[in-house]
């Protein structure tokens, strides 16, 4: 099958184009928003293909699967001619936690009869106001990064990329009260904004950053709105042991055996205390947390569901 799609999450879509189909992914000069073509930090198989506006409209696929509103809205249509869910058969991709009142989280694909709206979490399944559009949930799955874990730095990881500027939504205000307990070491883009005791480290490389998370004791989430982050899987298949905030879609993928999960600010500080003392403890977790997340979030599972999906709307 001939698959369009932006490239919009670098994870996220790592492992989707692991999947036997080919796949074609816009491309714009300067790689932008619109159009960033294949990654540059991952490694995608030759079957990934770029292409050019212009020559989309020219481009054979089979099912389009959109991840904006404005892909929905116009820019698939721009492109290629043809619209999404009439012209050809589409899948909306929801990948993120709804904003606003709880009675007013409707999704810009609700009452649709021509397309599915696919969301990546239980949790944005039922916050998200679909309407009578057609929804599925195929949860994320990761390549295996490995059991890279040695825990040998008494410190915890966390990954937040542009922490300052989202604040609250990511946690950002905890990482001060949390840091009195563990010394935490925060990676991601713009980390070296980031206040003492954090420790920001900026522009660690994709193929190194595994390792370096790897090395610290714990791995620390604390996102208070976010679907599931990619990155919580990826500490769990590396075999960290986590401490993470009770919100959205994490009390469900992180069992107790793999850490500490509360909405209590006290409780994670005494969790990232006891883990960074205790390695032996740390590394038992850690070893739990890799067990759940291959089990729950591995590659093949996901590819295969996503398989099952593109058959049924392709059809």
């Amino acid at each position: 099958m001939r698959v369009l799609l932006w490239h919009v999450h670098g994870s996220w879509t790592t492992a989707l184009v692991q999947g036997d189909h080919d796949y074609i992914v816009p491309l714009v000069d300067g790689r932008g928003p619109n159009g960033r073509g294949r990654a540059q930090t991952w490694e995608w198989p030759d079957r990934v293909v770029e292409r050019t506006p212009e020559q989309l409209a020219d481009e054979p696929f089979d099912v389009v699967l959109l991840q904006r509103p404005h892909e929905l809205e116009h820019l698939c249509e721009d492109w290629t001619g043809r619209r999404p869910g009439g012209d050809v058969p589409a899948i909306y991709v929801e990948h993120n936690a709804p904003q606003g009142r709880i009675m007013e989280m409707r999704h810009p694909a609700a009452d649709r009869d021509d397309l599915v709206v696919c969301h990546v979490t239980h949790f944005n399944h039922l916050f998200w106001d679909c309407g009578t559009t057609l929804t599925r949930v195929v949860e994320h799955g990761i390549v295996d990064p490995g059991e890279r874990y040695t825990g040998e730095l008494p410190r915890a990881a966390a990954v937040i990329n542009e922490a300052p500027r989202r604040g609250r939504v990511t946690g950002t205000d905890l990482l001060h009260r949390l840091g009195e307990a563990a010394p935490i070491d925060l990676f991601g883009m713009d980390a070296l904004n980031i206040s003492p005791p954090t420790r920001g480290i900026d522009d660690v490389p994709q193929d190194r950053l595994h390792d370096e998370m790897a090395r610290r004791r714990v791995y620390l989430h604390p996102i208070r709105w976010t679907s599931l982050g990619l990155s919580l899987i990826e500490a769990m298949q590396l075999g960290m042991p986590v401490v993470a905030l009770a919100t959205t879609e994490a009390p469900d993928a992180v069992p107790a055996a793999a850490g500490v999960v509360s909405t209590r600010v006290d409780t994670l500080r005494d969790a990232l205390a006891g883990f960074v003392a205790d390695a032996d403890r740390a590394a038992e977790a850690g070893r739990a947390a890799r067990r759940a997340a291959l089990e729950r979030y591995g590659l093949e599972r996901f590819l295969d569901d996503w398989d099952a999906l593109l058959d049924e709307v392709a059809a």
